[in-house]
């Protein structure tokens, strides 16, 4: 018999799992509950200069016009952030190691992705295949390096600070 105040078995064992028998109830995020109107505006023109710094680097590198989307600020769950992007995709992360602390991470469908390799390994980027290599992943991820080059360079001279990152082995 257990006294109210002593714990069950059960209670112990939940509490070393980190469960619950409760249901876990999931409580959405809100973003206004981390950052103001203004910061969120700021965020938005920070990630529209760099895409938009970073759309340029990768239209000289294809010798095409790039159109990126103008970015939205919204608050994910770490956990949550594999869910978020389409499938299949392909992601470059790099963790910046001076002017700023952190990561970056791009992600593009696998369908952009081939059509990026396919102009970079001089195709027309008219019928790529959907299966990326290693050649088709190297031109990607060399095209994304550049993106995220010109974001940093961009974010540098927003902020008057270098900004390097590197990428996590």
């Amino acid at each position: 018999m257990v006294s109210d105040e002593m714990l069950s078995q059960d209670e112990i064992d939940a509490l070393l799992k980190g469960t619950s028998d409760i249901e876990d109830e999931v409580i959405p995020l809100s973003i206004d509950d981390y950052l103001s109107m203004m910061e969120l505006d700021t965020l938005g023109e920070i990630g529209n200069i760099s895409f938009g710094s970073s759309a340029t680097a990768l239209s000289t590198l294809l010798n095409q016009k790039v159109d990126i989307t103008t970015p939205t600020v919204t608050l994910i769950e770490r956990g949550q952030i594999a869910e978020e992007f389409p499938h299949p995709y392909v992601a470059i992360q790099v963790q910046y190691t001076e002017g700023f602390s952190g990561i970056n991470m791009l992600v593009i469908k696998q369908s952009d992705a081939a059509i990026i390799a396919d102009l970079m390994l001089g195709g027309d980027g008219e019928n790529p295949s959907d299966l990326l290599g290693e050649i088709q992943l190297s031109a990607v991820q060399e095209a994304m390096n550049q993106m995220m080059g010109s974001a940093a360079t961009s974010m540098s001279t927003i902020f008057t600070k270098k900004w390097i990152f590197h990428h996590p082995a």
